[in-house]
């Protein structure tokens, strides 16, 4: 069963762009880890201090191997508020079926 972590998190709008950035190792790393589907961590087109969450991994084994190994955030900014979750999929197929 494939993984998909989603969901919004909140730093002050005026700290949201270096966040993102700080968080580019780890997205450049997981794109490249065996098992990562796609990963975007990308700011909000709407919401100035809301950034959206989005991981497709293969599997939670796939997902457990990354976190083991993964970079830290290169830059230390205060999540406000996070509304990310993890969900465990048994059947994929076209949005509009």
């Amino acid at each position: 069963m494939t993984v998909i972590v989603a969901g919004k998190l909140y730093v002050d709008p005026k700290d949201r762009d270096r966040f993102i950035e700080g968080l580019r190792p780890i997205m450049e790393a997981a794109r490249n880890h065996p098992g990562c589907l796609d990963l975007s961590i990308a700011p909000d087109p709407i919401e100035p201090g809301r950034v959206n969450n989005f991981e497709h991994w293969e599997s939670q084994e796939a997902l457990n191997a990354f976190r083991a190994m993964a970079p830290r955030p290169s830059v230390p900014i205060k999540i406000k508020n996070d509304q990310v979750l993890k969900h465990v999929v048994s059947h994929t197929g076209p949005p509009f079926d």
